[in-house]
C-alpha cells in the first residue's frame, strides 16, 4: 500500500470515527420486553404487632381474629372474650417477583393497613406467605417495616403529620421459595414485545436485527412485536443471542404529543410538535360583584329612629386583552415555545388554546388532557 492511499484510508477511518451518529437511537433493550420473560406479581394477607397503640380497634376486629387463629396454631390458647389489642393491625402485602429468580432470591414488599390502624410506624410483620395468581407459594415475607412519614399528636388533641404511616416497605422483605419457569424461546424464535407499539419502529426493529445478524433473521409480525429466528451459531447459547439483540440500535419514532396538566398546570410538549399559521384571539370576560352594606345611624340618639342596614352593590366589567395574535408556523419545539410564550398566559389558559388550536388543525400533535 502506497503511502498515498494509507493517508485516504486513515482520513476515511477519521471521518467514520467523529461523524455524528444518530442522536436519536436507542438501543432494543430500552424499547421492548422480551416475550415469555415477565414479572409476576405476589399478594398475601398478614398482621404487623408491635405498635405503639395505633393499631386495629375493636370495631376492626379481623386482626384479632388473625393473631388468635396464629397463637393456637402455636399451641397457645387464649380466650377470644378477653383479647382487646390495640398494638396490631391486619396488612396487604404486595411484591413483584422478576423473571428468572431463583430460590432465595430477595424481595421487597408494601404493606399497607386494611383495618382502621392509624399508624404502622415501629411495627413487624410477621410471616406471611407470597402468592400468585395460581393461589401458589412463591415467596414469604417478614421483617421490621419501614413507614414513609411520621405522625405525632398531644393530648389536647393537636397532631402533626407528614406523608402516610398506613404503608409501608420492608427492603428485602421477602424470600423466593419456588421459582416460575420462564419460556423465553418458542418454536425456535424469540418474540420481542415493543412498549410503545408503532408500526415504523416495528419495521425499523426487523431492518437493524437484520443487518446485525444476517438477512431473514427477524421479520414484523404487528407494530407491538418482532419475531427473531434463533440462527444457528445461538441454537445451544439463546442468552447470548439475546444479550446481542439488546445491544441492537434502532432510530426511535416519537409521536407529536403535548401533555397538560391541569391539577399542576405543568404543560410538556415532545421534541416533535409542529405548529401550522394560524390567529389567536383570547379576551376573557372579568365580572366582579362586591357587596358593601352601609349602616345608616339616626341623626339625634334621644329620636325614635333605628339603626339600619342599607344594601350596596358594586359591579366591574373587564373585557381583558383583546389582541389580535399571528402564530408564525414553527418548526422546532424553540420556536413553538417561543410563539406561544408571546401569548402572555398562564398555564390553564394557554392549555385552552393548545386544545382550540388542535381542533383547528394549526397544531400538528397530540393533545393529552390529564
Amino acid at each position: 500500500m502506497t503511502l498515498r492511499k494509507a493517508a485516504l484510508v486513515l482520513l476515511a477511518l477519521l471521518a467514520c470515527a467523529l461523524a455524528p451518529r444518530d442522536a436519536r437511537a436507542e438501543k432494543i433493550r430500552d424499547l421492548c420486553e422480551i416475550g415469555g420473560a415477565r414479572d409476576n406479581q405476589l399478594l398475601g394477607y398478614g398482621i404487623v404487632t408491635g405498635l405503639n397503640g395505633t393499631g386495629d380497634d375493636i370495631t376492626a376486629p379481623i386482626a384479632a381474629q388473625s393473631l388468635l387463629s396464629l397463637l393456637r396454631r402455636l399451641g397457645v390458647r387464649v380466650d377470644n372474650q378477653q383479647l382487646r389489642l390495640r398494638n396490631v393491625a391486619a396488612v396487604l402485602v404486595t411484591s413483584t417477583i422478576p423473571p428468572f429468580a431463583k430460590t432465595g432470591t430477595k424481595l421487597d414488599v408494601t404493606v399497607a393497613s386494611v383495618g382502621n390502624s392509624k399508624s404502622l410506624q415501629g411495627g413487624v410483620l410477621v410471616q406471611t406467605l407470597m402468592k400468585g395468581a395460581d393461589q401458589k407459594t412463591y415467596a414469604v415475607a417478614q421483617g421490621s417495616i419501614l413507614t414513609g412519614g411520621f405522625k405525632a399528636g398531644g393530648s389536647s388533641g393537636s397532631s402533626v403529620q407528614s406523608g402516610s404511616t398506613t404503608t409501608a416497605r420492608i427492603p428485602e422483605g421477602a424470600i423466593v421459595e419456588r421459582e416460575i419457569p420462564q419460556a423465553f424461546v418458542n418454536d425456535g424464535a424469540v418474540r420481542l414485545a415493543l412498549r410503545s407499539p408503532s408500526f415504523t419502529l416495528a419495521a425499523r426493529m426487523a431492518d437493524a436485527i437484520d443487518k446485525a445478524l444476517g438477512a431473514g433473521t427477524a421479520h414484523a409480525i404487528d407494530g407491538g412485536s418482532v419475531v427473531v429466528k434463533v440462527p444457528a451459531k445461538f441454537d445451544k447459547n439463546t442468552v447470548e443471542l439475546v444479550a446481542a439483540l439488546e445491544d441492537v440500535e434502532v432510530g426511535t419514532v416519537r409521536k407529536a404529543r403535548v401533555v397538560v396538566s391541569e391539577r399542576t398546570q405543568t404543560i410538556v410538549a415532545g421534541g416533535d410538535v409542529r405548529l401550522s399559521p394560524a390567529v389567536v384571539v383570547h379576551g376573557g370576560l372579568t365580572i366582579v360583584v362586591k357587596e358593601a352594606p352601609i349602616v345608616v345611624q339616626p341623626n339625634a340618639p334621644l329620636t325614635n329612629g333605628q339603626t339600619a342596614v342599607v344594601p350596596r352593590t358594586q359591579i366591574e366589567a373587564n373585557e381583558g386583552d383583546k389582541t389580535v395574535r399571528y402564530m408564525q408556523p414553527s418548526a422546532t419545539l424553540a420556536d413553538v415555545a417561543s410563539a406561544l410564550g408571546s401569548l402572555g398566559l398562564s398555564p390553564r389558559e394557554l392549555a385552552s388554546v393548545l386544545q382550540a388550536l388542535r381542533a383547528a388543525g394549526a397544531l400538528e400533535a397530540e393533545v393529552v388532557v390529564q
